[in-house]
């Protein structure tokens, strides 16, 4: 694998907290363009691991390079300048504000007007803001969801705020994508959708994505490589199919009924 193959180098990742340990010597790369899952029980280490990348926690020992820099020299709020982009587990909309305005908070990053200029309202903000509303547009439809883009986010169906969040971690035109768990909730059609919907932004935009999902079916579908946690460590990595035969993966899944 050529070096300006790998986008994201995790090496020897190790997060403890009060003694109790998170991750442990995590070491996997992630190549431009792929989708890579990360999958692992409960308590594994997944979402711990998408904090550090995140810049949310501090790794007591390891590295992140991110196209060759480390991550861990960066302030979490330059991690999307940098073209990281993040859903999460849990719902993080404004039920207040219209699909399209939540959706634009995802495109801020890519603005370069600071706060004084915004205060006084001066002439390179509006260009700006036109921008940003163009951006956001383009992954509400995007994601087909242009009919709804006045509709406050506010009682909408939890598969399509899901939807919402994607078009907002989109909206941050980024090179890496952090997907945490996209299909929690929603019904197998859904699911399928969903799966679908990943692989044709995935195409178009020339995206790399890193997935956090519980459903495996979706995962084994859709990843070109999986990368398998269990409390902490690394206990497999490879194309879908290696990993489902792997011994290790069937035990931490299965525990003691193979």
């Amino acid at each position: 694998m050529a070096a300006n193959d790998v986008i994201l180098a995790i090496r020897d990742l190790t997060v403890r907290f009060s003694g109790i340990v998170a991750l442990d010597g995590v070491e996997f790369d992630v190549e431009r363009g792929k989708i890579v899952g990360l999958i692992g029980p409960n308590g594994a280490g997944k979402t711990t691991l998408f904090n550090c990348l995140s810049r949310l926690y501090t790794p007591e020992r390891g590295q992140i390079l991110f196209e060759g820099h480390s991550l861990l020299t960066f302030p979490r709020h330059k991690i999307a300048k940098l073209g990281i982009s993040r859903t999460f587990q849990n719902l993080a909309l404004f039920p207040t504000m219209t699909v399209l305005e939540n959706v634009m908070l995802g495109a801020h990053s890519r603005t370069k007007t600071g706060f004084f200029r915004h205060a006084l309202r001066l002439p390179p903000v509006a260009k700006e803001e036109r921008f940003i509303r163009d951006v956001a547009m383009e992954s509400i439809t995007l994601l087909g969801l242009e009919h709804l883009a006045d509709h406050l986010a506010s009682g909408l169906p939890y598969g399509t705020l899901k939807r919402i969040e994607f078009a907002r971690a989109l909206a941050g035109a980024p090179k890496l994508l952090l997907l945490d768990e996209p299909a929690g909730g929603l019904n197998h059609e859904e699911v399928f959708q969903l799966a679908s919907l990943i692989q044709q932004v995935r195409e178009r935009l020339k995206l790399t994505i890193l997935l956090v999902e519980h459903h495996m079916n979706m995962v084994m579908q859709i990843s070109d490589k999986v990368v398998v946690l269990d409390f902490g460590r690394k206990i497999a990595e490879g194309r879908p199919s290696e990993v489902q035969r792997d011994p290790e993966v069937i035990r931490a899944y299965l525990g003691d009924r193979i």
